[in-house]
């Protein structure tokens, strides 16, 4: 069997076009596909392109970032100086009950020294 350019082929119409629908669908897949991918790359550039931008430190930032240490450390000190006041208000409760119950006794005590009498050594 010998083929070239003047070989006829028997084919149905059919076949043909079913063969021709098949191609040109594949061929539209194909560059559906292809379209989808490329705007996926180019979201995926540009996004890591903001990330990148917005990554970027500027000295206003910097500034702010710095303030913010700043103010988490003065609150950190204002909460061990608080917890210092409730230890000490606690002492200064305990030494403020302690204070007057040695006035109540020495106010009994000036009472009984007042009632005694003194007769120096004679009865």
């Amino acid at each position: 069997m010998k083929i070239n350019e003047n070989t006829n082929v028997a084919l149905p119409i059919r076949n043909l076009l079913f063969i021709i629908g098949a191609v040109a669908i594949g061929v539209w897949a194909y560059f559906g596909v292809i379209e989808r991918l490329n705007k996926l790359e180019t979201s995926d550039t540009l996004f890591e392109a903001d990330l990148l931008k917005k990554a970027e430190q500027t000295p206003k930032n910097l500034e702010i970032f710095m303030l913010i240490e700043e103010l988490f450390s003065q609150v950190e000190k204002l909460e061990k100086n608080q917890e210092m006041n409730m230890s000490n208000k606690i002492k200064i409760e305990f030494i403020d009950e302690q204070l007057t119950k040695a006035l109540n006794d020495i106010e009994k005590l000036k009472d009984a020294n007042r009632e005694m009498k003194y007769t120096n050594g004679s009865q």
